[in-house]
C-alpha cells in the first residue's frame, strides 16, 4: 500500500471485501528505486483518471495542449508516479507518531499482519524503518537494496541509483544488533535487490543473521515466468495472446531441448504430480517454469547448507560467510578470506 493507495482507502476495501487474513504490506516508496513507482500508460482516458485520483502523471493529460499532441501523435504515452511515503526526516519524533498512529488504526480495522518495505535510501531513512518496524511491533521488513527492481523504471535508474544491496544490508545488521543491544526485540528482516541464484540466498541470510528471516527475488523469479509464456505462445498458438506471448518459433537453445512442454520443462511432471493430469492441462507454462526455477534454488541452497554443516536455513549465521577483499571486510564487518581459521592454522604449524 503506497501513498495514492492509502488516499484512496484501499485498505478499507480490502478488509472488508476479503477480511483480516489478508497481509498488508506499507510501502516507503516504490522497490529498491529512490522515487515513486513509474508505468508507462498509453490510453489518453486512462492517463487522466490516474491524475484525478491523485497520481503524478508526466506530461499532465489535463492539459488541453498536451491531448491535441497525443491526438497527434507527438505524445505516445505517459508516465504514472507514486508519490513517495514519510520522506521528512526533520521531525523524527512527528513521523514516529503519525506512523504508529497509522499502524493503531489499521490494525483497528482489523488486519492482523502488517509488514514495511522500505528501500535503498539514506542511513537515516533505514535506521527510522527499523525502528518504527520494531516499535509497531510488524510482523516484518523488507530493505530492498540496489541494484533491484522489476522495470517499472529507467535501468539506469535500477543500476546507478541508490544504495547498493551489500551496504544497505550491512548497516542493516549493524542497525538491527544496537537496537538489540538496548533489549529490543527486532523486528525480522527480509533483504532484496539483484538477489537471483542460491548463493544469493545463503549470503543475504548470512550476512544478516539472525535478524534476517527472507530473501525477496523480483526479476530474478519474473524472467522463466515470462520465459514460460513465450514458449506457451509458440506451442499453443491459441493461447499467445491470453499468456503474452511474444515469439513467433522457438529460439535454437528452447528448440534444441525438445518441441513439447514435456521435454522442455525439467520441472514438468513433477508438477503433473502435485495437480493431477487433468489440471496440469490449465496450469500456464510461465508457472511451470517458476516452479523449475524454485526447485533449482532449493536444491543449490541445500547444496551449500550441507558444505556448510547447516542443516535447517534457520542456523545460516555470519560465520558461514567471508569477504574476498578488504573493502568488503571493512564494510560487512566480515572477516577476510584468509584471516578467517588463520589462528587455528598457526597453532597446528607450531604446535
Amino acid at each position: 500500500m503506497n501513498v495514492e493507495d492509502t488516499r484512496n482507502g484501499v485498505a478499507e476495501y480490502v478488509i472488508d471485501k476479503y477480511g483480516d487474513q489478508v497481509i498488508l504490506e506499507l510501502k516507503w516508496g516504490q522497490g529498491a528505486k529512490d522515487i515513486g513507482g513509474e508505468i508507462q500508460v498509453k490510453d489518453l482516458d486512462y492517463a487522466i483518471f490516474l491524475k484525478n485520483r491523485g497520481y503524478v502523471v508526466d506530461p499532465d493529460p489535463t492539459i488541453p495542449e498536451v491531448q491535441e499532441a497525443f491526438k497527434a501523435g507527438a505524445i505516445k504515452s505517459f508516465a504514472r508516479h507514486s508519490r513517495l511515503g514519510y520522506t521528512d526526516l526533520s521531525n523524527f519524533e512527528q513521523v514516529r507518531e503519525n506512523f504508529l498512529n497509522a499502524i493503531k488504526y489499521l490494525r483497528g480495522l482489523g488486519f492482523q499482519r502488517i509488514t514495511l518495505k522500505t528501500g535503498s535510501y539514506g542511513m537515516e531513512a533505514l535506521a527510522m524503518a527499523i525502528r518504527l518496524a520494531t516499535e509497531a511491533k510488524l510482523d516484518l521488513l523488507t530493505v530492498d537494496g540496489s541494484g533491484g527492481g522489476t522495470g517499472m523504471s529507467p535501468w539506469n535508474m535500477m543500476e546507478t541509483w541508490g544504495v547498493p544491496s551489500i551496504l544497505l544490508h550491512s548497516k542493516a545488521y549493524e542497525y538491527a544488533t544496537l537496537l538489540a543491544s538496548r533489549g529490543h526485540k527486532v523486528v525480522d528482516m527480509a533483504f532484496a535487490g539483484g538477489l537471483a541464484r542460491e548463493d544469493h540466498i545463503f549470503k543475504a541470510l548470512a550476512l544478516g543473521a539472525p535478524y534476517t528471516k527472507l530473501v525477496c527475488m523480483g526479476r530474478a523469479l519474473m524472467i522463466p515466468a515470462f520465459v514460460g509464456s513465450n514458449i506457451e505462445g509458440v506451442l499453443r498458438p491459441e493461447r499467445r495472446e491470453e499468456v503474452n506471448g511474444n515469439w513467433d518459433s522457438l529460439p535454437k537453445p528452447v528448440s534444441e531441448l525438445g518441441t513439447k512442454a514435456e521435454e522442455i520443462f525439467a520441472g514438468y511432471y513433477d508438477v503433473q504430480k502435485k495437480i493431477g493430469a487433468e489440471e496440469m492441462k490449465n496450469i500456464p507454462y510461465g508457472a511451470i517454469a517458476f516452479w523449475t526455477l524454485a526447485d533449482k534454488l532449493a536444491a543449490g541452497l541445500q547444496q551449500l547448507l550441507a558444505g556448510a554443516r547447516k542443516f535447517s536455513v534457520a542456523q545460516i549465521s555470519r560465520n558461514d560467510i567471508t569477504s574476498g577483499n578488504r573493502e568488503t571486510e571493512r564494510e560487512t564487518g566480515i572477516p577476510f578470506i584468509t584471516d578467517v581459521q588463520d589462528e587455528v592454522a598457526r597453532r597446528i604449524l607450531v604446535g
